[in-house]
């Protein structure tokens, strides 16, 4: 497995790893894709949906469920998640930094996310469904629960035309760089109750 410490030591320096051709890789694009908190789009067809409360949603009920979703689903951009990358990950997420967010229809596992949390930073890493729309509402959560807690940044490494609906941009990766640092200033916590951002970096999360 690749251990925790360096996990978080290459989030914290903007990189990410994937599996590629049997081996471990470590990736910091020059153009890197987010999605601004403060510019997130829904849908109006979305917000009708989420109004029906049809779906039901959870955090870190069902994690190492997610993530082997996100690798077997049938997409070739899940084939990066390999053995060591799930158990790299489900260690992560015992070790409190990585989070997944469920979304239910009538009591199944209909779709969700993963991604790490570290300080005032949430970098999304997959997403999966099973039932249409289940991810767009489980990205609503994850954004949701970010801007209750202050989160300052949603990394999402790569623009997709499915996260642009969003409001997902590129930024270079010296931009990127900046809002990283600044990101990393701030205290959040994605599980306790929601607490002002604290200046005073205090432990990561």
């Amino acid at each position: 497995m690749i251990p925790i410490d360096t996990l978080l030591g290459g989030y914290r320096t903007g990189y990410f790893p994937m599996a590629v051709h049997g081996g471990i890789k470590w990736f910091s694009p020059g153009r890197r894709g987010v999605i601004p908190l403060d510019t997130f789009r829904v849908s109006r067809r979305l917000t009708r949906l989420i109004r029906q409360n049809r779906f039901e949603t959870s955090v870190n009920r069902s994690f190492r469920d997610v993530i082997t979703a996100c690798a077997t689903r049938p997409d070739p951009s899940g084939n990066w998640i390999d053995q060591e990358i799930l158990d790299s990950y489900c260690a992560l997420h015992e070790a409190g930094h990585a989070h997944s967010v469920e979304v239910w229809d009538k009591g199944r596992l209909a779709g969700g996310l993963y991604g790490v949390s570290l300080r005032g930073a949430f970098f999304g890493e997959s997403m999966f469904h099973v039932v249409r729309d289940a991810s767009k509402v489980a990205l609503h959560a994850l954004v949701t629960r970010l801007r209750e807690r202050g989160y300052q940044l949603l990394d999402v490494q790569w623009v997709t035309p499915h996260l642009e609906q969003f409001g997902a941009v590129e930024i270079d990766r010296l931009a990127y760089l900046v809002e990283l640092g600044e990101s990393m200033q701030v205290r959040c916590t994605f599980t306790d109750p929601p607490q002002p951002a604290d200046a005073v970096p205090q432990g990561e999360t």
